[in-house]
C-alpha cells in the first residue's frame, strides 16, 4: 500500500492544549465500562497524556482496563464490543489488548493489560510521574510538540521519535518511584 494511501498516514498528528474536558470524557467512558465489564476488570486508570493536568496531548482519551488474564479474551473482549468498541486483534503489542474508539465517537483507545503486569506498571508510574514533577511533564509537552510538527502524517515515527525521551522519564520514574516508596493508588472508576 502506498504511503499516501494509508490511513494512518493520512491522519494529522496534532498535539493541543491540555483540554479540561478530559477527565470528564474518561468519567463518562469509565461508567460505560464498568458497567459492561463488573469484575472482570480489576482497575479502570486514566492513563496517558490526557490524564495529567495541563499537559498538551493528541486529543485522545486513554484508558487502562486491568484485568486477571490476558487469555482467553472473550471474557472482556465481547463486552466491550458490545459497547462499539473496535478490537484490534492485529495490534502487535502482546502484552496487552487494543481497542478502539466506537465509529462516529471521539478518539479513545482502550489498553487491556493483566494486572500487576510491567506494561500495566509502566503505564500507571509514567503518569503518576508526571502528576507531579512538572518540569519533566514540560519538557514532555516541548518533546511531544516539536515531533507532531515533524511527523505529522506519520503516527508510528511520531511514537518512534518519542520512545527515546519516554524511557528517559521512566528511568527518572523509577527513581522518584524508589525514593517514595510508590505504589498504584486506587482504580480511577
Amino acid at each position: 500500500m502506498a504511503a499516501d494511501a494509508d490511513p494512518r498516514r493520512r491522519r494529522v498528528i496534532e498535539v493541543i492544549d491540555y483540554d479540561p474536558a478530559w477527565p470528564a470524557r474518561f468519567v463518562e467512558i469509565a461508567v460505560g465500562l464498568r458497567e459492561a465489564l463488573g469484575v472482570v476488570a480489576l482497575r479502570i486508570d486514566h492513563i496517558g497524556s490526557t490524564s495529567v493536568a495541563g499537559l498538551a496531548a493528541k486529543p485522545i482519551v486513554d484508558v487502562q482496563v486491568s484485568v486477571e488474564s490476558l487469555e482467553p479474551v472473550a471474557p472482556f473482549r465481547d463486552r466491550l464490543v458490545a459497547l462499539g468498541l473496535v478490537y484490534r486483534s492485529e495490534n502487535p503489542e502482546r502484552t496487552k489488548r487494543y481497542f478502539r474508539e466506537a465509529p462516529g465517537t471521539p478518539r479513545t483507545h482502550i489498553h487491556v493489560r493483566r494486572a500487576g503486569s510491567f506494561s500495566e506498571q509502566f503505564a500507571l508510574l509514567f503518569r503518576d510521574f508526571l502528576r507531579v514533577d512538572g518540569q519533566t511533564a514540560r519538557d514532555y509537552m516541548a518533546v511531544k510538540r516539536e515531533l507532531a510538527a515533524q511527523h505529522r502524517h506519520d503516527g508510528q515515527a511520531y511514537t518512534d521519535a518519542k520512545a527515546p525521551f519516554s524511557w528517559e522519564i521512566i528511568r527518572r520514574a523509577d527513581a522518584w518511584a524508589q525514593q517514595r516508596g510508590w505504589e498504584p493508588g486506587p482504580s480511577d472508576a
